[in-house]
Order: C-alpha cells, then sequence, then structure tokens
C-alpha cells in the first residue's frame, strides 16, 4: 500500500511528514460536532461564527442596529476597560492538536493585535460558566501578534489530548474563524463497551494519505452522520489516465473489522464505478477485506467482510477509476 502520491494542490506527499497540519481535520469545526460555549463579549458579532465550515463571507454596505454585519466574532472597543476578550469552544472530536489558524479575513480595521490560545480537558458536560472559571487551562499559543484580513497559522507541540479551546484576544476586536487541525483520540473509558466504527475520526483514525483531494478533503469520509449534501465527502478530479484514485487510512486502533459501509449519497453522475478495500496488518502483511466490487450511485452500500486471520491496522481504499463518495465505515472490534 503505497503512500506517494500528489495532493490536490499538485505538491508531492509521501506521507504524514510531509503535509501540512491544515490537511488534517478541523476537530473544533461545527459539523463534527463542535460548539462555541462561551464568551465574555460578542456585541458585533456572534461566538457561533467562529467554528462554521467554509471561508468566512463578507457584503459591504449590510448594516444592522449595531454596525457593519461580519461574519466572524467581534467586540466591542474596551475603551479603556481593562482585560480582554475570549471565546471557548468544545471541540467536536477531542484530541491531539497539531496546529491551529486564527483567521481575521475581512477584519481590516478591527481586528486583534494579538492573540492567545489554551486549552483544556475535561471530563463530563459541566456548565460553559463553570469550564470559563477553571483555572488549570493550559497555553497553546502564547501571546502573539496577528494580522488583519489574512490566515494566522500556528503550529502546536503538544501530544496531551484537549476536550476545549479557549482563544483570547488582546484586548479586542474580531475572528472569522477559528480552526483547530488535528487527530481525534477518544474517551478511553467508552473504548471496548461494544461495536466500535474504526474509520470514525471520532474515535481516532485519521487520514495517513490519499491521491486526489481536489474537490474536497478525504477526512469528511470520516465524519459522523450522513452527509447532506455532494460536498459532504470526498471527491476527486477526472482521470485521464489508466491508474486509479484511493485514500490510506490509520484505524482507530488495530482491530477485526466485521462489516464496511461504502456510502456514494449525492453523487451521482460522478460515484466510482467500484471500489476495494486492502487491510494492512501490524507487522505489514496486506489483507484483501473487500475484492474489486461494483458501486451504484446514490447508495449506501454494506457488505459483511469474510472473518479475518489477523488484525489490522492500516486499510486502503481504492476508487476506480475516480469520483466521489460521501462516508466509509468500518465496523468491528478492537484487537484480535
Amino acid at each position: 500500500m503505497s503512500s506517494d502520491a500528489i495532493g490536490g494542490d499538485g505538491r508531492a506527499t509521501d506521507g504524514r511528514d510531509a503535509v501540512d497540519f491544515t490537511l488534517l481535520p478541523d476537530l473544533a469545526v461545527r459539523q463534527l460536532g463542535g460548539s462555541v460555549i462561551w464568551a465574555n463579549d460578542e456585541f458585533f458579532a456572534e461566538k457561533e461564527n467562529l467554528i462554521n465550515p467554509g471561508p468566512s463571507e463578507y457584503r459591504p454596505s449590510t448594516f444592522g442596529h449595531k454596525g457593519q454585519i461580519y461574519d466572524g466574532w467581534e467586540t466591542r472597543r474596551h475603551r479603556g476597560r481593562p482585560g480582554d476578550d475570549s471565546a471557548i469552544v468544545r471541540l467536536g472530536v477531542p484530541g491531539v492538536i497539531r496546529g491551529i489558524v486564527v483567521d481575521t479575513a475581512w477584519f481590516k480595521g478591527n481586528y486583534p493585535p494579538a492573540v492567545s490560545v489554551s486549552a483544556l480537558e475535561i471530563d463530563g458536560y459541566p456548565p460553559a460558566e463553570t469550564i470559563a472559571e477553571h483555572d488549570d487551562w493550559v497555553p497553546l499559543i502564547d501571546r502573539a501578534p496577528v494580522t488583519g484580513d489574512s490566515r494566522n497559522p500556528f503550529a502546536i507541540e503538544n501530544e496531551n489530548r484537549w476536550t476545549h479551546v479557549k482563544l483570547t484576544m488582546h484586548p479586542d476586536g474580531g475572528v472569522a474563524r477559528l480552526r483547530v487541525h488535528g487527530e481525534g483520540r477518544p474517551d478511553p473509558e467508552l473504548l471496548g463497551l461494544g461495536p466500535l466504527d474504526l474509520a470514525a475520526l471520532e474515535n481516532g483514525a485519521l487520514v495517513l494519505d490519499c491521491s486526489n483531494r481536489f474537490y474536497s478533503s478525504p477526512n469528511q469520509l470520516l465524519y459522523p452522520g450522513l452527509a447532506r449534501k455532494m460536498g459532504d465527502g470526498w471527491e476527486t478530479a477526472r482521470r485521464r489516465d489508466d491508474s486509479n484514485d484511493w485514500v490510506h487510512i490509520r484505524l482507530a486502533g488495530p482491530g477485526l473489522i466485521r462489516l464496511a459501509e461504502i456510502d456514494t449519497s449525492y453523487f451521482l453522475g460522478n460515484s466510482p464505478g467500484s471500489a476495494r478495500l486492502t487491510g494492512r496488518t501490524t507487522d505489514g502483511t496486506e489483507l484483501e477485506l473487500l475484492p474489486r466490487t461494483e458501486l451504484l450511485p446514490d447508495t449506501r452500500h454494506r457488505f459483511a467482510i469474510a472473518p479475518m486471520a489477523a488484525s489490522v491496522e492500516e486499510v486502503r481504499l481504492d476508487i476506480y477509476p475516480d469520483g466521489g463518495l460521501a462516508r466509509l465505515r468500518l465496523y468491528g472490534e478492537l484487537g484480535g
């Protein structure tokens, strides 16, 4: 299962070391269940905009009762008022954070001069006010300058698992989007309680590489829930050669796969003609999980997997020759 590939932006990728952290899933995005649970101020623009999918939009001369309407989070001017403004995001998928992007798109005369980000791991579901008053926040980004109307990226080197992040503006202003890229780490107390989707981001699975990401990210294959439109899945460019597209996935852990679901929902004239699943064991042995099998458009296909001789830790999905998929589910159990 070679991982050599060309990404959708034309750059060669040959494994995780060569991949920009922004290609990892955004653990905070609303589609994964993220939520902005608290902010001390959101006078001009709502805190919830921080984690909306897609880039921030701007329509000039659209004024409400409080001024120009911004697609982001914006607080009032401090006017000598002490302190800074903060917002807290509950990650949709708790995990290890590899990088953060503070996007100040469209905020030109009203962006914060500096920001900081801290994180917390909390069990259960305490009220937002309790989380805001917590005194164990761990700094991930010390106070750092940012520029307006730009994406400000920060690489993070910390292997801890986090459930919440706090963005602080020094002292006030507006931020369009907060992206928290990383790898999911499930609550260990919930593992082993029953059948598990070994390919789910929220259970710790991760896309290691793919052949093409021209139209959309392969991370969306591993999102929870059903796709709601074609753009919610993974779609490749049209091939003009004799090869095929593929995606390489690290599972939540070594396990035995019992059932595979390959979902082409919303892909009508651009679904793959067929697909194949290959597993890789911890010693590098390859196992055929699903032989090349024809697929239908706009269909949730479910395939029983024959009893496996060994557990697998990685899976490669080949599609022939190209096209789009909504979701991939690989149900089974860890161990074996």
